[in-house]
């Protein structure tokens, strides 16, 4: 049964590139990020390793760890790193897990009949601090993965997790912010003194609180 929003996201043991992890410690308290690839050497994956090594220090700005999966065997794992690291001029400076039984993609139902019936399909989890799974994506293999979209989302999970606000279509962080509909118009002042507009009852925008 596919994760849902809200499910703590399964637990593992499993070997990687940099080391055997159990992945609720590998989380610890902070977030992560939960990518899958079909299949190693494979051309749009190559470029999306490459990509995540590159901008690795915006996920530790934000407390998020980062980790692969496809079901090949470390040794490859190994031996597509020097590939990646050559053709895209970067250093993976993150775990890649092998899962070669599928053990790992069967408890995230990366494998979609339909789509790949041996290999997992390109998942994206985010998993909060506590081990809830926070977003899933699900791209199809000839489509590469928009890193920046993942960031600006990171930001607002986070930004949504701490205060009663929610982030409107294409925001950004340091844009305005929706109060969430609990909150009634009259209490807005003392919650969020930088102000706000109403624009309908039900619409009411603040600058983001945490800037």
């Amino acid at each position: 049964m596919a994760l849902r929003l809200g499910d703590e996201a399964p637990n593992f043991t499993a070997d990687t590139t940099e080391g055997k992890i159990t992945f609720h410690d590998y989380i610890g308290d902070g977030w992560c990020v939960l990518f899958s690839h079909p299949k190693d050497y494979t051309p749009v994956c190559t470029t999306e390793l490459g990509t995540v090594a590159k901008i690795k220090p915006e996920f530790e700005k934000r407390g998020v760890k980062v980790i692969g999966l496809s079901v090949d065997p470390i040794e490859d794992h190994n031996g597509w790193i020097n590939d990646i690291n050559e053709t895209q001029s970067c250093t993976v400076n993150f775990p890649l897990i092998a899962d070669p039984d599928r053990t790992i993609a069967q408890l995230y139902d990366m494998i979609h009949p339909n789509e790949l019936d041996n290999l997992t399909v390109r998942s994206v989890f985010v998993i909060g601090p506590d081990k809830k799974v926070k977003l899933t994506l699900t791209y199809p293999a000839s489509t590469g993965r928009n890193f920046d979209e993942l960031l600006r989302v990171i930001d607002s999970l986070q930004l949504t997790a701490n205060y009663q606000v929610a982030t409107p279509a294409n925001w950004n962080d340091g844009e305005d912010c929706i109060v969430v509909p609990a909150i009634p118009t009259e209490e807005i002042p003392d919650k969020f003194p930088k102000g706000h507009t109403v624009i309908k009852p039900y619409l009411r925008t603040t600058p983001q609180p945490n800037k």
